[in-house]
């Protein structure tokens, strides 16, 4: 894999907006062997993924990793701020949803290039204090000798915070509806160890218990966003082995730890070409809330 990084407008790490704009491009292999992986974590059926299989939606975040240095990484396993994403100061980084379309399918075997261009860095206060969004939009291609062809493209959402103060009351949950097909699921260590490898995600919040309770504060270990996104499309896919995806978006409601089972829930409106899809967990409470066109 391979990466080239344009500047920002200006050299102040605290000018935020100042990255707005920013672009980056990576270079990268369908390669066979993170899909098998990929496909044993979610419990599949053992198959061989020969040259020219399609890969499934939302499986090409196994490519393009970022492939940091261990001297570059902070105390909680992310690298630190800067680079392409701007340097924001506040400690708790979320992958708080995504919107992606579905142009063609990304093969086995093929080489892409991803390019992508941080849209917006929005910076507010909210009741648990100080809050930044920033938006980034990736857009992957196949390569040929003829020049490259559209694959997908994806908004992403990443929110940054301060962590939650004593005093702070918790967030109301939301009721999760009911569904009309469902999978129970039981986030291990072991599960949350290989998503992790899988995407080199080295943030200590998914693997290491005693830094997750006794620093960040959490019951457990975190479940991760994609993981959790990807187990929502699974089950999709399940239910519709065919189905073509066409767009896809996910929110993350609320977080998902490992000290209890959780569900990934959906249903297929009537018109047969979209769904609804949900995360809950164990108390009922809603998750992740995501909504798929399909043809």
């Amino acid at each position: 894999m391979s990466d080239t990084l344009a500047s920002p407008r200006t050299d102040s790490p605290l000018d935020l907006r100042a990255w707005i704009g920013r672009t980056t491009e990576a270079s990268d292999v369908i390669a066979s062997t993170p899909t098998t992986a990929l496909a044993a974590t979610l419990d599949h059926a053992e198959r061989a993924w020969l040259a020219g299989d399609a890969l499934p939606p939302l499986w090409h975040w196994l490519y393009f990793l970022p492939l940091h240095r261990h001297s570059e990484l902070g105390d909680d396993g992310h690298a630190r701020r800067g680079g392409f994403l701007p340097p924001v100061p506040l400690p708790r980084r979320m992958w708080a949803g995504s919107r992606i379309e579905f142009h063609e399918p990304l093969a086995i075997g093929e080489s892409v290039l991803r390019s992508s261009r941080i849209l917006d860095v929005t910076e507010k206060s909210g009741r648990s204090g100080a809050l930044v969004f920033v938006k980034v939009r990736h857009e992957v291609a196949h390569e040929t000798a003829r020049g490259s062809r559209l694959a997908l493209a994806e908004e992403h959402d990443i929110v940054y915070r301060d962590p939650p103060r004593a005093d702070e009351p918790p967030a109301k949950p939301q009721p999760a509806p009911a569904a009309a097909f469902e999978r129970t699921i039981v986030p291990d260590p072991v599960l949350l160890f290989r998503y992790s490898a899988l995407t080199f995600n080295g943030h200590r919040i998914h693997y290491d218990r005693s830094y997750c309770t006794t620093q960040e504060g959490y019951p457990g270990l975190v479940v991760h966003g994609p993981l959790l996104a990807t187990l929502l499309m699974d089950l999709l896919l399940r239910e519709r082995p065919q189905a073509q995806l066409r767009r896809f978006s996910f929110r993350a409601v609320r977080p998902v730890f490992d000290i209890a089972p959780f569900s990934v829930c959906g249903r297929i409106a009537d018109d047969g070409r979209h769904a609804q899809l949900w995360a809950r967990d164990a108390d009922g409470w809603l998750t992740m809330d995501a909504q798929a066109e399909f043809d």
